[in-house]
């Protein structure tokens, strides 16, 4: 088996145009395309950032995430950032909180989480 590498990952939101606009206009996805399916009265949007995709499915009736104690599946999306304090500055000003900046314990590299409009946990990590 020869896998080259993740193409893509998919997430599915009960609100549709918060989570559009929090992956878009805050985080800086790229749009590659967006389609309503009318069999399933929901949307699918296809996001690019760097060479990852991001499939965001908005279903209305979606189940709100399990949170704690955490449950099997998706843990959270982490991205990979320069400098950490300047992306936790510009997330602060659009509105979103992070958590304090630690230390990963195996990796001695800092980290931190936020969370997207459906609760999701999203990482920085330096």
């Amino acid at each position: 088996m020869n896998l080259n590498k993740i193409h893509h990952v998919a997430i599915i939101t009960a609100n549709y145009e918060a989570s559009k606009t929090f992956y878009v206009e805050k985080l800086g996805f790229e749009i590659i395309r967006e389609n309503y399916r009318k069999q399933r009265d929901d949307y699918k949007l296809d996001l690019k950032l760097g060479d990852c995709e991001l499939e965001i499915f908005g279903i209305k009736t979606a189940p709100k995430r399990p949170s704690y104690p955490e449950a099997c599946g998706l843990r959270h999306l982490a991205f990979a950032v320069d400098n950490i304090e300047n992306v936790v500055t510009e997330l602060k000003e659009k509105g979103i909180e992070c958590e304090p900046i630690r230390l990963d314990e195996f990796t001695n590299k800092k980290m931190t989480f936020f969370f997207d409009p459906d609760g999701l946990p999203l990482e920085l990590h330096e």
